[in-house]
């Protein structure tokens, strides 16, 4: 997997108009595993920003497997400076951008190392065995990646991540717990099951009146004038050439179900929800807002699979309250969705809830520097990670705050409080 020739000519071109990034094109293509340098244009006060791609064992329980290459981007602000660790979940093709740069990294002044998830985006193998799509093999992932790079940079080391990026990082820290100083997980999940069973409830109590009971009524709205819907349903359906592993009845089932869990998540700052009596077309926009058949459909599945096989195998997932709407859905229940939706017919491996168990006597046992931050509506916060009285271990919650819950749009008190946690973790020797 070499460099394009359009890409050796930018890197020609850069390499020309700056010493710094030869230094560390060199510093950086010495190392250990390193297959590939590409420097990238970049903004903000840095010396430079890179993709890097690094060999890794597709098992590393057993090497002779072979290798696959995995996508790291570095932006890079001095050796000596602490470097946050983004732990990504999905594709991290985002992180090769400009301007991209985490909340962190901005506040700290740091370094910043951006991996992509394996199985997702670049960082494929060439030939996929999803036996080898483990949390276990993706902490080791990331413990290769710092294993290299610590050499060079010598400030402390956060890791953080974003929801299944969250997840990422809290597995790779209970994994690994001396990779790192410190760790920000950011509105991530700790599940129980295939379909947790916290979720539903969490729903159904979850705002307050009358959204609370505004959501509920819209998705009976929804269902009751299905016969009106379903013609706007098959033609956006037909507009946008999605396909199904269900019927169209079955996917516009749930549609209905999805929305709640993701009016939730994504909690607008005003209520928007239709009244009962709205125009059609109106309802019929709202609900694909929130719940497009798209998250249904097999394009989507090319990009998430991999996602769905992981929470099949090891990380859980949500289920659907279908009690509500029994007589009104055309399915009988919505056990087992995943399978019948959302995974290959060869891919059958039992749950395995042995990592997750492992992180929570982690949290019972030890006493980690981690901070978890979630939002007080997001549906994910109803299988947070439930922590013992720890003097290290912190979570805060964002009142009324949504799955887009930040450090930076936390309440001044919040906020301040976590910064100087971090602040003070960092200072310590």
């Amino acid at each position: 997997m070499g460099v394009s020739q359009a890409q050796m000519q930018f890197s020609v071109e850069l390499w020309e108009d700056s010493r710094e990034d030869t230094l560390l094109i060199r510093k950086f293509s010495s190392l250990r595993d390193v297959a590939m340098v590409e420097p990238l244009q970049f903004e903000g006060n840095y010396q430079g920003k890179f993709k890097l791609k690094i060999r890794q064992p597709i098992d590393h329980k057993n090497p002779d497997k072979g290798t696959f290459l995995q996508t790291i981007y570095i932006n890079h602000s001095g050796f000596d400076q602490p470097s946050v660790f983004i732990t990504e979940g999905y594709d991290a093709s985002y992180a090769g951008f400009p301007a991209y740069e985490n909340e962190l990294t901005n506040y700290l002044g740091a370094n910043q190392i951006c991996a992509e998830h394996r199985y997702f985006g670049e960082s494929v193998p060439e030939h996929v065995d999803w036996q080898y799509l483990t949390v276990e093999n993706s902490a080791a992932d990331h413990h290769h990646i710092l294993d290299i790079l610590k050499p060079l940079y010598k400030g402390k080391w956060i890791s953080t991540g974003i929801s299944k990026g969250g997840q990422t990082a809290l597995y790779h820290r209970t994994l690994y717990p001396e990779d790192v100083d410190l760790t920000v997980a950011y509105v991530n999940p700790l599940n129980e099951g295939i379909e947790d069973g916290r979720h539903e409830p969490f729903i159904k109590q979850n705002g307050e009146e009358p959204e609370r009971s505004q959501v509920e009524r819209f998705q009976l709205t929804l269902l009751h004038k299905r016969d009106s819907l379903l013609p706007k349903f098959n033609r956006h359906i037909d507009e946008k050439g999605y396909t199904f592993r269900i019927s169209r009845e079955e996917v516009f089932d749930y549609c209905v179900l999805e929305y709640s869990f993701a009016y939730w998540q994504w909690h607008p700052e005003t209520n928007s929800i239709p009244d009962t009596g709205a125009p059609i077309d109106e309802i019929f926009e709202h609900l694909v807002s929130f719940s497009s058949p798209d998250y249904f459909s097999e394009q989507s599945l090319t990009r998430f699979q991999p996602f769905f096989i992981q929470a099949a195998m090891q990380l859980g997932y949500y289920g659907y309250d279908t009690e509500s709407f029994d007589s009104l859905l055309t399915i009988e229940n919505a056990e087992g969705y995943l399978y019948k939706i959302f995974l290959p017919d060869s891919v059958c491996f039992p749950y395995d809830d042995y990592v997750n168990e492992k992180v929570r006597e982690f949290l019972k046992n030890n006493d980690p520097e981690i901070i978890f931050i979630y939002g007080e509506w997001d549906p994910w916060t109803a299988s947070s990670v439930s922590l013992p009285e720890k003097q290290n271990v912190y979570k805060f919650v964002k009142p009324r705050g949504n799955h887009a819950t930040r450090i930076a749009n936390m309440p001044d008190p919040m906020k301040n409080e976590i910064l100087m946690i971090i602040d003070r973790w960092l200072d310590s020797p």
